[in-house]
């Protein structure tokens, strides 16, 4: 496993603009939007941290206040103490252009401009997929969070959450069970670790080498409420699908969920009962907000042809297929193949081929995708069975 951080990858960002990074997110009045918009003016934040108000305010969406209070910052000590809490911890800065920056929130509307990391991002987490939910999480609720993060895990996809009470803790602890590998987003700083009682997760995390946990506030922040919504945009942003697992009428889940939408990413909804008071899942498969999931399989399906990731082979015995389904199988692999070239590879006719598709479909060993494309809905294994 390596570090997304590849000879072909952005280069690292130099020490002395991750300081001018720092210093401009430290700025009265600077979020995240006035920083990318500056950074994308001016090229650096160094650059930006020297102009004067007359350029400054020449950018989008900064006024002369905004840009007085850049020209007069002079705080370095705060800096300072910004990097010092980080070495204190073993975090760094990774910034949009870093090659470890999550590709998938790089690809959103409004990334942050840099993360504050412990651990590793790593290949394995190009991918991951959001397991969320309530925090007064039913037993019913924390039952799926698990059963689901389990099973993406054992696949091999990286769980993202938000580390909170309920299904997001579960979601993170099952994915470390199955020895898989886990983010967690906060809603504070890195070194605030929030709820205090999830620390050994967080422990867990960074000892086994299993995953990252990552904030975009600065050290030392407090899991204050608006800091929330900040931190579900990243779990959604960064991640290929999301899955909610339990929620209420109204809720952090359901606002990670809309964000997902909005971002053009696959969102899943674990029906919940109708006679739980958590059932906010079913409006939003009632919505049209989430597709029903009733296991990681119905997920790993969706994302398969993006991740390479599929779930185990069901219980199938080859031997029981006929010549033509075992050619068609032979024909396909994780990823989305036309019809046409189906058929070519496996030599059968496409009426033909058709049929016996739909059949593998119905035992589970081939998905179909809009334009008559499949791909193979399993992993091999060398057990002789499908």
């Amino acid at each position: 496993m390596t570090d997304l951080f590849e000879p072909d990858s952005p280069p690292s960002t130099p020490d002395d603009e991750r300081r001018a990074l720092v210093a401009l997110s430290l700025v009265p009045g600077v979020g995240p939007t006035r920083v990318r918009a500056l950074l994308a003016a001016l090229g650096r934040a160094s650059a930006v941290m020297a102009a004067p108000v007359s350029q400054l305010v020449r950018v989008e969406g900064v006024g002369r206040q905004t840009a007085r209070a850049i020209q007069t910052w002079n705080e370095p000590a705060e800096v300072d103490r910004q990097l010092a809490r980080a070495d204190a911890v073993g975090a760094r800065l990774v910034a949009l252009a870093d090659g470890e920056y999550p590709a998938r929130l790089r690809e959103v509307y409004d990334p942050p401009p840099f993360l504050w990391v412990r651990g590793r991002l790593t290949d394995a987490d190009v991918d991951p997929v959001a397991v969320v939910g309530t925090r007064r999480a039913s037993d019913y609720g924390v039952r799926a969070a698990q059963a689901f993060a389990t099973d993406l895990a054992g696949a091999g996809v990286t769980v993202a959450s938000g580390l909170a009470y309920g299904v997001d803790v579960a979601a993170h602890r099952a994915a470390l069970a199955a020895g898989g590998r886990t983010v967690a987003v906060l809603g504070s700083g890195v070194d605030h670790i929030y709820p205090s009682r999830h620390a050994p997760v967080v422990r867990e995390i960074l000892e086994r080498d299993a995953g990252a946990v990552v904030s975009e506030l600065p050290l030392g922040a407090t899991p204050d409420a608006p800091n929330f919504p900040r931190r579900n945009r990243i779990i959604a942003g960064m991640s290929v699908a999301t899955v909610v697992a339990e929620a209420h009428d109204k809720g952090g889940a359901l606002l990670t969920a809309a964000i997902a939408l909005e971002q053009n990413r696959e969102v899943f909804a674990v029906p919940a009962s109708v006679f739980g008071p958590a059932t906010g899942t079913n409006r939003m498969i009632q919505r049209g907000l989430g597709t029903l999931a009733g296991s990681a399989a119905d997920v790993l399906a969706v994302v398969a042809p993006q991740t390479g990731a599929a779930p185990a082979a069901p219980d199938v015995d080859l031997a029981s297929l006929t010549a033509v389904e075992r050619r068609l199988l032979d024909a396909l692999d994780g990823r989305p193949v036309p019809l046409d070239a189906v058929c070519a590879q496996a030599g059968v006719d496409a009426s033909t081929a058709l049929v016996y598709l739909l059949q593998l479909e119905f035992r589970g060993l081939v998905r179909q995708l809009a334009g008559k494309q499949f791909f193979r809905a399993y992993t091999t294994g060398g057990t002789g069975r499908a």
